[in-house]
């Protein structure tokens, strides 16, 4: 029998609790889930590795064995649910408490960037970070690398020397992939290793301004989480002991840095969970391994394997195309998706003569659905990459089919939201050079000279506001009602978020008029930002969750539309996974385009983009349509594309239907 103490309480526990189970349990757990969904939920130490086939109830699965990890008498405040989206956490945790009731707010659950900002928090003095640390977004993170590379001349080296963009892209996956600046510059950036040693010098820099003005960009935290629990061994041990059981949710989207992360939370036991499929790993460009979810057993010896296959999603002649992409792959975790949806039509495969033809059959085949009464916010166009859709989108607009592109700027990335964000920033933290950066130019008549003798002169003063309104000439006036605006927020007793942004936005309104030619539509940005801060009473954790759990959208794409006026989905597949619809396209398959041809490089990009097609497939319940155009004209490549996507050369034709479309006078026959 093993103990687990929590607090003054102390749990026993038998390894094997079917004993206890009917006495103990609260709920029929084995009514409510099927059989492999128990198996999995009935784990209880130990290391377990659970491969979750698309659409197989993975969130169900995950929520049930909290809830009976709970049932069983374990201190809710032992467990750690690790999850990609702070939605996810919280709708997990939500329906962990319909189950077993309140018990389930004491679990901590989160994002590993929102749980490593709390440790952090609480333990980072033992690495030299205060409580009170700042957390830069990707966009200050660049601000600053650029304000770097300014002082050090580097911007004056030639075109080819890399971007503030490019530079923050290096630096981060060396962070999450674990490895070192020379060798990712020498393996992926070749064309920038003559400036190997100035890059290195920056990196150096940026680590040192960032130590120095107690400021962390959004990779730090998981490595300096690292560093804690590596260097230091009491926080390691209390940390590990405080979270006796670890969920992963997605963990084939995980990274280098993250899975190592699990491994040092973990550090006094083993009671790791991980839920995620192989098949699903496409995330490589953002520093994902498809590594980790397949050495996940070798990083956990003694691990158990669980498999979820029942899928609820999609018809079986869907799932059967689906089981067959996979074949191919040389490695994987074996499954078959299967469900009691037995009935239904076969996917179809259609060729097209061209680009536009396949465009014009689409557009003819959504209006077919729109009349047999399927809602266009019901039915989807996925791509591998954003051009894919230019020719649709133009005879979309020609039909009066309405649709929405997922993409553009975050919300958050947009600047007049950062301008705001920069003023809430120095007040909260004044040693923020980035932010102040941002907002003094913002002032008539500063400049990147007059802004960095500025900054100089705020840092080294216990009273940067006297600094402001000691200045003169043409910047002045300008500076010294910055002063009066920033003096008269912080002397306020209470500084609420809200009332915060009210205050700034008397100041910042004229600003805001004058920088931008559409400032009504920024305007209502912002006063949808005020509104997200009623939730907050307190400015750091309002800063916190807008930098960890940034909104995607501007307000105008998150009103609600009238009911009578639904929109057609095109969506790139990375951003479509996880959601499902009742008929799905998938257009473009063709070598050179899907797989690209970037993928036919290495092994590896090919068999990511394999997934990606599996991927896709599953996101259709009833309906699905891949499509392909044959003697294309590529202009990137200077050839003509006109052979099939390899995958579905590997796809038996009695699981599609195939079809020719003939076009005379842009009507379609539809010959096999």
């Amino acid at each position: 029998m093993d103990s687990l103490s929590s607090g003054s309480k102390l749990y026993i526990l038998k390894r094997s609790d079917s004993e206890l189970a009917p006495a103990r349990l609260s709920r029929d757990y084995a009514q409510e889930l099927n059989p492999q969904q128990l198996e999995a939920v009935e784990v209880v130490e130990g290391p377990a590795l659970v491969i979750a086939g698309a659409g197989s109830g993975k969130t169900r699965t995950l929520v049930y064995r909290v809830a009976r990890l709970i049932d069983l008498g374990i201190s809710p405040s032992n467990i750690l649910l690790l999850t990609f989206t702070r939605k996810s956490a919280q709708e997990m945790l939500g329906r962990v408490g319909l189950l077993i009731g309140g018990r389930s707010q004491q679990v901590a659950g989160g994002t590993f960037h929102s749980v490593a900002n709390a440790l952090l928090r609480r333990h980072g003095r033992a690495i030299g970070l205060e409580p009170s640390f700042t957390i830069l977004d990707r966009g200050d993170s660049e601000d600053l690398i650029n304000l770097l590379r300014s002082q050090f001349g580097f911007n004056e080296m030639g075109k080819r020397f890399p971007r503030k963009h490019t530079i923050a892209e290096m630096f981060g996956k060396t962070v999450n992939t674990l490895g070192s600046l020379e060798d990712l510059v020498l393996n992926e950036y070749s064309h920038f290793s003559e400036y190997l040693t100035e890059l290195m010098k920056l990196q150096e820099a940026y680590e040192t301004a960032k130590r120095q003005r107690q400021l962390v960009d959004y990779d730090d935290l998981l490595m300096k989480l690292r560093e804690l629990l590596r260097t230091d061994e009491t926080a390691r041990h209390n940390i590990s002991q405080m979270f006796r059981y670890i969920l992963v949710d997605e963990y084939q989207d995980t990274n280098r840095m993250q899975a190592d992360l699990v491994r040092n939370l973990s550090a006094t036991h083993n009671n790791v969970m991980v839920v995620g499929d192989d098949s699903q790993s496409i995330y490589a460009f953002r520093g994902a391994t498809f590594r980790n979810i397949m050495e996940f057993p070798e990083l956990f010896p003694g691990t158990q394997i669980y498999k979820l296959e029942e899928n609820y999603r999609s018809t079986q002649p869907i799932l059967q195309l689906a089981n067959s992409i996979l074949e191919g792959a040389p490695e994987k975790y074996s499954k078959t998706l299967f469900t009691r949806k037995v009935e239904g039509t076969r996917p179809s495969i259609v060729q097209a003569v061209g680009e536009n033809a396949q465009s014009r059959f689409i557009a003819q085949k959504i209006l077919e659905l729109r009349e047999e009464g399927i809602p266009l916010d019901e039915i989807a166009v996925l791509f591998r990459s954003s051009f894919h859709t230019f020719d649709l989108e133009l005879e979309l607009s020609r039909r009066n089919l309405p649709f929405v592109k997922r993409g553009g700027f975050k919300f958050i990335e947009t600047a007049h939201v950062k301008d705001l964000l920069a003023y809430m920033r120095v007040i909260h933290n004044p040693l923020d050079s980035v932010s102040w950066n941002r907002l003094l130019l913002l002032v008539e008549g500063v400049g990147q000279k007059k802004a960095k003798d500025l900054i100089a002169a705020l840092l080294n003063t216990t009273q940067p506001y006297d600094i402001l309104k000691e200045s003169t000439g043409r910047a002045g006036q300008g500076l010294r009602s910055l002063a009066a605006m920033l003096e008269g927020v912080t002397g306020e007793d209470i500084m609420t978020p809200p009332g915060l942004i009210n205050d700034i936005m008397e100041y910042y309104l004229p600003i805001l008029k004058d920088q931008y030619d559409d400032y009504p539509k920024r305007i209502r940005d912002l006063e949808h930002l005020s509104v997200m801060a009623e939730r907050y009473h307190d400015l750091n954790e309002f800063l916190a969750d807008l930098t960890l759990e940034p909104p995607n959208e501007s307000v105008t794409d998150v009103e609600a539309p009238d009911r009578d006026d639904e929109r057609l989905i095109l969506s790139t597949i990375h951003s479509a996974k996880g959601l499902e619809w009742r008929c799905v396209f998938v257009i473009w398959l063709v070598d050179g385009r899907f797989p690209s041809a970037y993928s036919f490089l290495t092994p590896e990009e090919l068999e990511e983009d394999r997934r990606l097609l599996y991927v896709a497939v599953t996101r259709a319940k009833q309906e699905l349509f891949l499509t392909y155009p044959i003697n294309v004209y590529d202009k990137m490549t200077g050839s003509v594309l006109s052979k099939p996507s390899r995958f579905l050369d590997e796809i038996p034709s009695s699981l599609m239907e195939s079809w020719s479309l003939v076009d005379e006078d842009q009507r379609y026959d539809w010959r096999m």
